[in-house]
């Protein structure tokens, strides 16, 4: 008598990590113009000079966290063989909830030599994390170039910012050279920034567009034939994803999920080709999947503004004022028993990033005289979804 497994003995499946979120491609396509500029961005690394700062913008799925690794793997490669180069070292950092003192405590610690305790978490302040910080730059020397990834979701990100560009001119650090990589989905992030940071940045800006149908169609059979066997799927089926992609966010990330998902749902029904109707059926699961991960990649209180939105719209309250939705947004902190902001301006600021990131509609409304004109705000999406996974991520906290 066979196991529970013993009947599956086929796949259409050649190699199903290149379809995977954390995949890495040798050669990346549709984006050669913004590899120039990251190329161009850097060359000085390669004679021993201090490297740019640099600022990419663009939505998720759109290349900017595989353009850059891709660029500085190149850029290891390269000045590992050159003698006018010095060491390079890359230091990346997700910077989504984080303060400033627990992302440059991160920083620190992966900066130690082995066997050294941790930084604490707590006891110091943030001027000691620096301090320790640039001890262990100057320590190794060379040339340190900093990812920091959602910069946007950085509670302190103007004092950072401001900090590290000038930390070699303010002889915090003498041996080694350090450049900034921030990477942000919100196109409206350097505006936020004070006047002193910007001018301290002197920074390269990179915008990723999103991609077109015909763009994410290349990079679709690019990856078909990595990870599909031969006569597994349909041209048809790669333009339908590139094109249902193209039209909804214009992401590689949701075009590549589209054909992952379409070839699941063939494999599970024992048909040897990806076809256009397993696009289509697959179009619903991954919607709902990735709208589950961005709302999972917000900070705390973006979520919680998120979710007093979804409140008022299930009660059939929307569109809303932002002194309506702080309002709600104080009794879901409640019930979530967390500290809730305390400004409309805090509130105003997330109603925005989530407009900007696609959570929410936005209208201007103008009364005049009388009341002026102000923003109303509505959700695009399906409220349980957001209930689901707040409910979700509140379980996971209290365990």
């Amino acid at each position: 008598m066979g196991g529970l497994f013993s009947d599956v003995t086929d796949t259409i499946f050649l190699d199903k990590e290149v379809l995977e979120e954390e995949y890495q491609p040798d050669e990346i396509l549709e984006r050669e113009e913004e590899v120039e500029e990251y190329k161009s961005a850097f060359k000085d690394v390669l004679f021993g000079r201090n490297p740019s700062n640099v600022m990419l913008y663009g939505k998720a799925g759109v290349g900017k966290t595989a353009v850059t690794r891709y660029v500085l793997d190149e850029l290891q490669t390269e000045t590992d063989q050159r003698e006018a180069a010095d060491d390079l070292y890359v230091h990346r950092h997700n910077c989504n909830g984080d303060t400033m003192f627990s992302a440059v405590r991160t920083l620190v610690n992966g900066l130690l030599p082995k066997g050294s305790a941790s930084f604490p978490k707590k006891g110091l302040s943030t001027a000691d994390a620096l301090e320790e910080f640039y001890s262990q730059l100057d320590r190794l020397g060379g040339t340190h170039l900093v990812v920091l990834d959602e910069i946007d979701h950085l509670q302190d990100a103007n004092e950072l910012l401001y900090e590290l560009p000038r930390a070699r001119a303010n002889d915090h650090i003498e041996a080694a050279r350090i450049g900034v990589i921030g990477i942000s989905n919100n196109y409206t992030f350097r505006q936020r920034l004070s006047a002193k940071v910007q001018d301290a940045l002197k920074e390269e800006e990179i915008s990723f567009s999103t991609y077109d149908a015909n763009e994410l169609r290349a990079i679709l059979h690019d990856r078909a034939e990595k990870a599909l066997s031969d006569d597994s799927y349909s041209n048809s089926a790669i333009a339908k994803a590139a094109a249902v992609a193209g039209r909804d966010t214009g992401s590689a990330r949701q075009a590549i999920d589209l054909l992952r998902k379409g070839a699941e749902i063939a494999e599970g029904n024992d048909e040897p080709m990806v076809e256009d109707d397993h696009i289509g059926l697959a179009r619903e699961a991954v919607k709902r999947g990735r709208l589950q991960d961005k709302i999972e990649d917000q900070s705390l209180h973006a979520r919680l503004v998120l979710e007093a939105v979804a409140q008022l719209d299930h009660v059939g309250e929307t569109p809303a004022r932002s002194k309506e939705i702080m309002q709600m947004y104080r009794r879901v902190a409640a019930k979530r028993a967390e500290e809730p902001l305390t400004t409309l301006k805090s509130i105003q600021n997330h109603l925005s990033d989530l407009y900007m990131l696609g959570f929410l509609l936005r209208r201007e409304e103008n009364e005049g005289r009388k009341g002026g004109s102000y923003h109303e705000y509505d959700l695009d999406m399906d409220p349980d979804v957001v209930f689901e996974v707040c409910d979700e991520l509140d379980e996971e906290d209290a365990v």
